[in-house]
């Protein structure tokens, strides 16, 4: 495992970093859950990351267990607040009440007295960004979190929370946004203005939800084992699912992992941290031998031409468009 700096801060986390979203509380049951966190213990793997929404709040449970007895020092915990956790109409968003009330639930489920950093999962528009990041500077005096991050901000959203956290004295040092070979719509303008206000990228989805694995076949039902065999697979999977010349030119990327004696998964992990503004990429798993595979992306380095090659495959398969940073996974 190799490690980077997270954005200008001091903190420093494996660079790949092990997510549990669509798996923990829901896909798979508890103890494969901590058969993965184990493997990616085992694996070198520092950084664990989770939301209070995942699975209904469970996921972070899960994690919580899953990580007990673990020497709290030696892990970055992440987690995130904004998705509804209640039925009431101040079971979400980013105001003061839910950040503060979301906080101390995460803390419990996790097991822990801190995280290493609080995300917001999303852009509140309904409430003034003043009262979040007040919140959250507070939470970061009582020493309930240590840093803070943003989820799928574009880049005018991370500009303003930048300065508003410079003149509360706290750090603003992560963004989490979707990003792969497939979709890169970060690059234009999230960031450049990540760069200049001192903020990493902490990506997901860097196998575009499992096409890049080269499993979905053009013409082809996804696999019944797969996510994409799920009738829930839904908004970008199912785009990707839906064009066949983009699965038929992802099937044309073989050769180039084979070339460098990568699995399809390790070149599309090892692609994303290729760019210098992203610290790390966050994998799931339902299997430990999933884990054990992706993480040999970690230390790869590939050459200029290689990533010509990629993007002379791939073409106008590419999404690129700055307006389409997410507002949805």
């Amino acid at each position: 495992m190799e490690f980077r700096r997270l954005g200008r801060s001091g903190l420093t986390i494996s660079e790949i970093a092990y997510g549990n979203w669509l798996t923990h509380g829901s896909q798979v049951e508890e103890d494969a859950a901590h058969a993965c966190v184990r493997a990616a213990l085992d694996e070198g793997i520092t950084t664990f990351d989770t939301a209070d929404v995942y699975a209904g709040t469970k996921a972070e449970s899960v994690l919580g267990r899953a990580l007990a007895g673990q020497r709290r020092e030696g892990l970055e915990i992440f987690t995130k607040v904004y998705w509804p956790t209640g039925p009431g109409r101040n079971d979400r968003g980013l105001s003061r009440k839910h950040i503060m009330e979301s906080c101390t639930a995460s803390l419990k489920r996790l097991q822990t007295d801190y995280v290493d950093l609080y995300q917001a999962h999303r852009y509140d528009s309904s409430v003034p960004l003043e009262e979040t990041m007040t919140a959250f500077a507070d939470l970061v005096r009582q020493g309930k979190v240590l840093y803070i991050g943003v989820s799928e901000w574009n880049a005018e959203e991370i500009a303003a929370g930048a300065g508003l956290a410079r003149e509360l004295g706290i750090q603003l040092i992560s963004n989490q946004p979707q990003y792969s070979m497939l979709w890169r719509v970060i690059e234009d303008e999230v960031v450049p203005t990540s760069e200049k206000h001192g903020l990493s990228q902490i990506v997901w989805s860097p196998l575009a939800q499992g096409i890049l694995t080269g499993k979905y076949l053009p013409g082809q039902q996804p696999p019944t084992d797969s996510r994409g065999g799920h009738a829930e697979a839904g908004g970008s999977m199912q785009q990707f699912l839906r064009n066949e010349e983009l699965l038929t030119r992802v099937q044309d990327l073989k050769p180039i992992a084979a070339d460098l004696g990568l699995s399809m998964a390790q070149l599309a992990v090892a692609w994303v941290l290729q760019n210098p503004n992203v610290a790390a990429a966050i994998i799931g798993a339902s299997r430990p031998e999933q884990v054990q595979d992706n993480v040999k992306a970690a230390g790869v380095r590939l050459d200029a031409d290689v990533l010509a090659r990629i993007d002379e495959v791939l073409g106008g398969a590419v999404e690129r468009d700055p307006g389409k940073v997410s507002r949805g996974a």
